[in-house]
C-alpha cells in the first residue's frame, strides 16, 4: 500500500532522517504560533512531555487538514533544565547564557511526534533523552558559540550532538534520534506495522 508521507516540519535534519531511513516524503511547514501554544500550556501549569505532545500535534493537525489521505508527521522538542524550558537561542549571548546555565549539569530532551491522517490523529509518541553536560570553561563555551553560531541559533540549548556540541557532554542516556529531534525508530516500526513502509 502506498501513501503520500507528508512531514509537517522545516527542520532540515528530521528530514534527512527520513530521506536516510529511504521512507519518501514531502515537506510542509505548519505555521503555528509555538511561542503562544507553549506559553499557553506553561501559563497551564502543563508538564514538558505534555507541552511536546502538543506542540507536534498541532503541527500534524493543521497540515493534515489541507491533504486529505496522506499521512501526517508532526514532530517537536523540548528542552527542560531545571523546571525550566528552554527556547532556542535569539543571540549569541543568549546561547552563551543557556550553556552556562546546563554546564556541569544534566537537562532533558523531549522529542515529541503525532502522526494525523484526514485530520484525525492515528499514533503519538514522546522520546525522552537525559544528557549531562561536562563542566566546560568559560573560555571553550565563548569559542564554541563563535565558531558554531549559525548552526546552533536553530537548536533549543544551543548545541547540535551531530556536530561539534557532542564535546559539551559526559553523559547521554537514550535514544541518538530522539537528541536529533525525532523518534525516528518508533515512527519507522509504526510505518512498517501499518504496511506503508517494507516489511
Amino acid at each position: 500500500m502506498s501513501v503520500h508521507i507528508i512531514l509537517a516540519s522545516g527542520s532540515a535534519i528530521r528530514t534527512s532522517m527520513l530521506s536516510q531511513a529511504a521512507v519518501p516524503h514531502t515537506v510542509q511547514i505548519a505555521r503555528v504560533d509555538e511561542d503562544m501554544i507553549k506559553a499557553s500550556l506553561i501559563a497551564e501549569g502543563a508538564p514538558p512531555r505534555d507541552i511536546a505532545d502538543a506542540l507536534a500535534e498541532m503541527k500534524a493537525s493543521k497540515v493534515s487538514d489541507k491533504n486529505a489521505g496522506a499521512l501526517v508527521i508532526g514532530c517537536d522538542q523540548v528542552l527542560e533544565h531545571n523546571g525550566t524550558l528552554l527556547n532556542k537561542p535569539q543571540t549569541p549571548e543568549d546561547a552563551l547564557a543557556q550553556l552556562k546555565q546546563m554546564r556541569g549539569d544534566r537537562h532533558t530532551l523531549l522529542s515529541a511526534a503525532v502522526i494525523y491522517e484526514d485530520g484525525k490523529p492515528l499514533w503519538r509518541h514522546v522520546g525522552i533523552v537525559r544528557l549531562r553536560m561536562r563542566d566546560a570553561s568559560d573560555a571553550y563555551l565563548a569559542d564554541y558559540v563563535a565558531r558554531n553560531w549559525d548552526s546552533i541559533r536553530h537548536a533549543v540549548g544551543a548545541y547540535k550532538l551531530e556536530e561539534e556540541g557532542v564535546r559539551l557532554f559526559s553523559r547521554i542516556e537514550g535514544d541518538y534520534f530522539n537528541v536529533l529531534g525525532m523518534p525516528l525508530l518508533e515512527i519507522l516500526n509504526y510505518l512498517t506495522l501499518r504496511g506503508d513502509i517494507a516489511q
